[in-house]
């Protein structure tokens, strides 16, 4: 298996080379080895004619002499053919009787005569066609019968020198292999250009893909495309294509978010100006007061903590919407005092309706530091909206956050008594694969709530909440285990 995972870690550009080359090398191996062989039936047939042609000669020539059994005559004989077979190159020719001893001999001096056969020449017993080839030795063995009427009278035994045959399979093989490696050398070169100039515009796709996951996805541009159309190109054209969808629905995404923060901002200002609007008929009444009565020191007293009393519950709605909705440049960190401020802008909206607001704040905790706070206020703002809106007039919402030290997460719950959530908010919210921001519609608001849980690495459950309606609980993971464990 490492072995594999190593292998496939090679780019392709050699990969498919080095299977070129490999392949060349199995099919040059296989061919060599056919040639060899051929060649070797080839030499072994033309030595088997060449000797043959030899020993006919000579047992015609020897028959008489062998008969009377005269060992000069057979000498003479052997000596006298030494000339005239010169280019066959025989070795040692011996003639033996019908006793299977030796009669004469083309070395004397080596083998007696009327001695025995030596061994080297007992033990090769020739093939079908008279012919026995010891590569190793570089000799081969050849064997005629001496017939004389139907009838054995002796034989004849000769040895040939065969080391031109082994030059020459030598040189054969020598030039397949030369052949061979140029050939696979000059395939896998071949097949790197190939397969450099194939792979090309894949590494090109490959690079513009894989930059868009730290910057901006970019157009493949026209200098980088195939010179002839084909599949590349076509390719090219969709991967472009993609790339201008991609950006019209990011910019779409953008302004739907836009519009949806707006309308979300518009509904709060609404309630918000009767909250602000109430107080501020007592606001002017104590300046009245002040104006005909600030010389009392009761009357003043009384009168100016009315007037700060009312002043700070507006600048809290202020600065809460403020914070909420004005672009977040410090990417500041999570707090308890989001959450406050959540509560403080709903309010309006939960009296408008007459609505029942239950709110149950997680204990101080540092771990909250790990969250952005602008992203998960909006979150939960969304949420709450949500809530109100399906609760209806005179409804019930509850909202809870805590921090769950076995999992380490902070759990933002929202509940209310409606109807429960639609098919298509429950998609956009748990769906593996929710629809895009451009086909969401009045759904934006919970798209927005996934896409914050989805980059903090959390995950959204929906179950049915005590007060009969539906509940959503978003678990926002934190990345100090320790201060949570403390916390608890």
């Amino acid at each position: 298996m490492n072995l594999l995972a190593s292998i496939r870690r090679i780019p392709l550009t050699f990969r498919i080379p080095a299977m070129v080359a490999l392949l060349m090398i199995v099919v040059s191996a296989i061919i060599s080895e056919r040639v060899l062989s051929r060649l070797y039936e080839t030499q072994r047939q033309h030595m088997a004619a060449v000797a043959g042609t030899y020993l006919d000669g000579l047992s015609m020539a020897l028959v008489p002499a062998v008969l009377r059994g005269d060992i000069w005559e057979t000498y003479d004989i052997l000596d006298r053919t030494r000339s005239t077979y010169g280019a066959l190159a025989p070795l040692e020719t011996i003639v033996t009787g019908r006793d299977g001893r030796v009669l004469a001999s083309s070395h004397p001096k080596s083998v007696a005569p009327l001695g025995e056969l030596p061994e080297e020449y007992a033990d090769r017993a020739p093939e079908e066609d008279g012919m026995k080839i010891d590569w190793d030795k570089r000799t081969g063995f050849g064997k005629r019968e001496l017939i004389y009427q139907g009838r054995t009278v002796g034989a004849i035994h000769a040895s040939f020198d065969i080391s031109h045959l082994i030059a020459e399979r030598r040189e054969v093989l020598n030039t397949l292999l030369a052949t061979n490696a140029v050939l696979a050398t000059a395939f896998a070169v071949v097949g790197y250009l190939l397969a450099r100039r194939m792979v090309q515009p894949v590494k090109t796709l490959a690079d513009h893909m894989r930059s868009g996951t730290s910057a901006t996805l970019l157009p493949i541009a026209v200098e980088e495309f195939p010179s002839q159309e084909g599949e590349f190109a076509e390719l090219f054209h969709g991967f472009n294509a993609l790339v201008e969808a991609e950006r019209e629905r990011s910019a779409l995404t953008l302004k739907l978010a836009e519009e949806e923060k707006l309308a979300s901002l518009g509904r709060l200002a609404s309630s918000m100006a009767h909250e602000i609007n109430n107080p501020l008929g007592g606001l002017f009444n104590c300046i009245d007061t002040l104006k005909r009565h600030g010389q009392d020191e009761t009357v003043r007293q009384a009168s100016l903590s009315l007037l700060e009393r009312g002043l700070t519950g507006i600048r809290d709605v202020v600065r809460a919407a403020l914070a909420t909705y004005r672009p977040d440049r410090s990417g500041r960190a999570l707090t308890l005092q989001d959450l406050d401020d959540v509560q403080l802008l709903v309010g309006p909206e939960i009296a408008r309706r007459q609505q029942t607001l239950s709110w149950e704040r997680c204990p101080d905790t540092p771990s909250l530091a790990a969250l952005s706070g602008v992203a998960v206020r909006q979150a939960l703002l969304n949420l709450v909206l949500n809530a109100s809106a399906a609760a209806g007039d005179s409804g019930k919402v509850a909202v809870q956050s805590r921090v769950d030290p076995e999992t380490c997460a902070l759990v933002l719950s929202v509940g209310d008594n409606g109807p429960g959530l639609s098919s298509h908010a429950l998609e956009v919210l748990v769906a593996a694969d929710p629809a895009p921001a451009s086909r969401i519609g009045n759904g934006l608001g919970l798209w927005m709530v996934r896409k914050m849980v989805d980059e903090a690495g959390g995950f959204i459950t929906v179950g049915t909440s005590d007060i009969a309606g539906a509940l959503v609980e978003v678990h926002l993971p934190l990345k100090n285990p320790l201060e949570v464990n403390n916390a608890a």
